[in-house]
């Protein structure tokens, strides 16, 4: 499966995302209605993800953070292999914090300075998830979208993004493979050792623990490399590598 890139030239990306609000009586009214009519819609071509003790409000609290119109970006971690007098580092940083608006123009202005044509971003479901959601929130707080970001028009061979679902489903799209069951049957160290995803929602409102959902997203950046190594028959990284850039 070996691609015809540098590993040196791939930004491995990953996000946590959390609702935009506690709970959904803290939405404002018009929001809040709008949230119960997209779960009521969810729910009715979804019968069987909810049992009857899940109403609109718990589902907020559960899930509204996977959708980029009732939730929030709280971090952003990145990561890349260098080279420098033959020593190899995986320098990782993350764009985290309370002020989405923040976050996002510290992404967006790094973003622009790394980017260049033979350059690709990495993530773990990243064509369905990470990007559109980063521009959705980009475009909510009115930030520019990077031109890398900004695929509008653009042909599938223009665009940078390289996917590990995508590249495991063999043209298998209706197949969903977690990062945490890639890992697990590759026979690389699972990220979900701490917390997991459906997690990152309570650490940050009832723990207030932005540095443990940090940590947990840099695990993901680290194992979403590991995995594209493994993919094109290279050495895994060894976390002992591991640099951190913030």
């Amino acid at each position: 499966m070996a691609l015809k890139i540098k590993p040196e030239n791939i930004l491995f990306i990953d996000i946590e995302t959390v609702p935009l609000v506690k709970q959904m009586e803290d939405l404002t009214k018009g929001h809040a209605k709008l949230w119960t009519q997209k779960f009521e819609q969810f729910k009715s071509r979804n019968p069987d993800r909810y049992d009857d003790s899940v109403d609109a409000a718990k589902a907020f609290s559960l899930e509204g953070g996977i959708f980029a119109e009732f939730g929030k970006i709280i971090c952003i971690s990145v990561g890349i292999l260098t080279e420098s007098g033959g020593s190899k580092r995986f320098r990782l940083k993350s764009f985290a914090g309370d002020d989405e608006a923040v976050l996002l123009k510290d992404f967006a202005l790094m973003i622009n300075k790394w980017s260049s044509p033979e350059k690709q971003l990495c993530g773990h479901n990243i064509k369905e998830f990470d990007v559109p959601y980063i521009c959705r929130r980009m475009i909510i707080n009115g930030i520019e979208l990077p031109d890398v970001l900004n695929i509008a028009g653009k042909k599938p061979w223009e665009v940078q993004f390289i996917d590990t679902l995508e590249l495991w489903k063999f043209g298998d799209f209706k197949h969903y493979t977690s990062l945490n069951l890639l890992t697990t049957i590759l026979g690389i160290p699972t990220p979900k050792d701490d917390i997991d995803g459906s997690m990152v929602s309570e650490v940050y409102y009832e723990q207030k623990d932005l540095k443990r959902i940090v940590a947990y997203c840099e695990k993901d950046v680290f194992a979403t490399a590991q995995v594209w190594f493994r993919f094109n028959g290279l050495p895994l990284p060894d976390p002992a590598i591991i640099e951190n850039a913030n």
